[in-house]
């Protein structure tokens, strides 16, 4: 990697050009990414795209005049001070408001490099526009908001706002209730099942262990497994079963825990109230979130989770 003050000129401008082909791309790219969902602030990434699109052929239009055809390939991952951008697939998924932070850090970078490559430039007309870019640069949050207040109407930001709370629901908090509720309720059958039988602490605490993580793995593929998003827009497979295995994981862990305590009533007292708080984290989750009356989720997941609970006891205790 070399210094920036270390440029001639014509590296200068070369990676004018490259930086502002990235920029050009990224926001098509958040344009992509964001037009099934959010069609309106689609439209304003197009436009910065395309504003980005102009910058570049002015850049080049000068480089030709002073360098004739060939633009060596000059990288920001070739020169020291920039900030590392990973791919836009790589963030996903990615909300409104996480592109709209990388924007403001993208033109930051903007008008900093132009302020200090037009100061580092001797030659008047590349220092021109240098510094013309520069102020477009400073004037791209106001034309974005300008876009914004014209493109999203009332109407259209509460309906991306619905949209976002709905993706939001399908890719984070359903594939997390179901681990939850999976982990919580289906793993008391094994472990209280061992607690009636071995009055053990150290016992429980093995299956409870084995029993939420081998149910954490369980639902982790299967989830991933059960469809790739594309139609539902369930979003990344594989994020959807990360999140599921890991609350899945969690839920049966947290009765299970307490069965570190040595003693093995106490272990028990305090596993029976931990479930009974899981079980009504599970109802507040629905209410909160799935619209789901608050009495109705308490009935509906406690009378699951005390059946399965009776289970557990009875085949511990009379098998």
């Amino acid at each position: 990697m070399r210094n920036f003050s270390e440029l001639s000129e014509q590296e200068v401008l070369a990676l004018a050009i490259s930086l502002e082909e990235d920029d050009e791309l990224t926001y098509l790219n958040f344009a992509e990414y964001l037009k099934e969902t959010y069609p309106n602030s689609e439209k304003i990434f197009r436009a910065m795209s395309k504003e980005e699109s102009g910058h570049r052929h002015r850049l080049i239009e000068l480089y030709r005049k002073k360098f004739g055809e060939f633009i060596p390939m000059i990288r920001r991952s070739d020169v020291k001070g920039f900030m590392t951008r990973s791919s836009i697939w790589l963030g996903q998924p990615m909300n409104l408001e996480k592109i709209r932070q990388q924007v403001s850090i993208m033109e930051l970078e903007s008008q900093r490099f132009y302020h200090q490559a037009a100061k580092q430039t001797q030659d008047t007309s590349l220092r021109q526009l240098l510094g013309d870019l520069a102020t477009e640069e400073e004037k791209h949050e106001s034309q974005a908001r300008h876009l914004e207040e014209s493109l999203l109407t009332v109407e259209a930001k509460t309906e991306e706002r619905q949209t976002e709370h709905r993706v939001f629901l399908l890719q984070i908090i359903q594939p997390g209730l179901a681990g939850l509720m999976d982990g919580s309720v289906s793993t008391l059958a094994p472990i209280f099942a061992a607690a009636m039988a071995t009055h053990s602490s150290t016992d429980s605490f093995l299956v409870g262990l084995a029993a939420s993580f081998g149910a954490g793995i369980s639902m982790a593929f299967a989830e991933a497994a059960s469809d790739n998003g594309s139609l539902t827009g369930r979003g990344s497979p594989a994020l959807r079963g990360t999140i599921t295995g890991a609350m899945t994981t969690l839920g049966g862990l947290g009765h299970t825990l307490p069965f570190l305590i040595a003693s093995f009533r106490l272990a028990l007292t305090i596993a029976i109230i931990i479930v009974v708080l899981e079980l009504g984290i599970i109802a507040w989750i629905r209410n909160r979130y799935m619209d789901t009356p608050f009495l109705n989720a308490a009935f509906q997941v406690i009378l699951g989770g005390v059946l399965v609970f009776i289970t557990g006891i009875f085949i511990g205790h009379y098998g």
